[in-house]
């Protein structure tokens, strides 16, 4: 990066730059992928559309799924050991 910027930026430059990027994300999948986002004329001019499995697709997506088998515990070694009885 040279001499203009210097190394304490470093670390908030990467977080900006996840964040960014997670927003850019969201808001890509938003549009080409959400049901009630209508990029195309023709669902633009049909007042309602039935469109309840592409809703549903939207809505159970991989990362959910994923979710939804595990335990809802962020340390569960740290819990296990702290819940033991001694």
């Amino acid at each position: 990066m040279g001499r203009w910027m210097k190394p304490e930026v470093y670390p908030l430059l990467a977080a900006m730059t996840f964040v960014t990027s997670m927003c850019i994300f969201q808001l890509t999948r938003n549009v080409f992928q959400n049901p009630d986002v209508r990029i195309n004329k023709d669902n633009r001019r049909k007042g309602v559309l039935d469109n309840e499995e592409e809703g549903e697709r939207y809505k159970e997506h991989g990362l959910r799924k994923f979710l939804r088998t595990q335990r809802p515990e962020i340390f569960p070694t740290l819990n296990q050991f702290f819940s033991e009885d001694k």
